[in-house]
């Protein structure tokens, strides 16, 4: 069972959101909060498997209740942006704040309980405006660790999304190869799965 928390300022959407994670058997909502602030406080106490995050809210903005779970929470739930805000600025700050995932809220409702699923079992939940914005140059970290051309080639394959032997297949090596690159990209983030791989890969200007 995936345990759900929602946050937005908004009753309709909640409601609407719990309706529609209603009719996912595999899916339970376990809070609703108006504000980031209240976010935090429900996921610290719920500790739900994904939150549903908006980014604007009067009572806690959303990029920094992303951060303050990320910078406090033990277990640290996958959080999935899901706001109206497109803009690049507004996906740059959920993602370096430790979004897992960013949609918009017309994301149709098939695409929304795929990614809900996908983030749950350790993806990233990226569209391919999103990934336009994580690719774009940026100033590697200093202190970031030294991957390799095809290490790299495999990093961005997994924000892309998709299977280990689609993935291998567009790099012209075999799957095995592909997962010896992908953990040897794990070892070096210091991460376990790909979303936090994706996650801390942004963070460090690696993608």
């Amino acid at each position: 069972m995936i345990r759900i928390l929602i946050a937005d300022d908004h009753p309709i959407v909640r409601d609407g959101l719990i309706a529609l994670l209603a009719s996912d058997p595999d899916v339970e909502v376990v809070g609703e909060a108006s504000g980031g602030r209240e976010a935090i406080t429900l996921a610290q106490r719920l500790r739900p498997d994904v939150v549903l995050m908006d980014l604007r809210m009067p009572a806690g903005d959303g990029v920094e209740a992303i951060a303050a779970l990320r910078a406090t929470s033990r277990e640290t739930p996958r959080i999935l942006v899901l706001t109206t805000y497109d803009t690049d600025d507004d996906i740059r700050r959920a993602l370096a704040a430790g979004a897992d995932g960013y949609l918009l809220k017309d994301t149709p409702r098939p695409e929304l309980l795929a990614a809900v699923h996908q983030l749950a079992a350790g993806h990233p939940v990226l569209t391919p405006e999103v990934l336009r914005v994580m690719t774009a140059p940026a100033p590697t970290r200093p202190d970031s660790p030294a991957l390799t051309a095809r290490e790299r080639d495999v990093l961005r394959e997994v924000a892309a999304g998709g299977t280990n032997r689609d993935a291998a297949g567009r790099l012209f090596i075999s799957e095995a190869t592909f997962k010896t690159h992908l953990s040897r990209v794990f070892d070096k983030l210091g991460v376990t799965d790909r979303a936090a791989a994706v996650r801390a890969a942004y963070d460090q200007g690696l993608l």
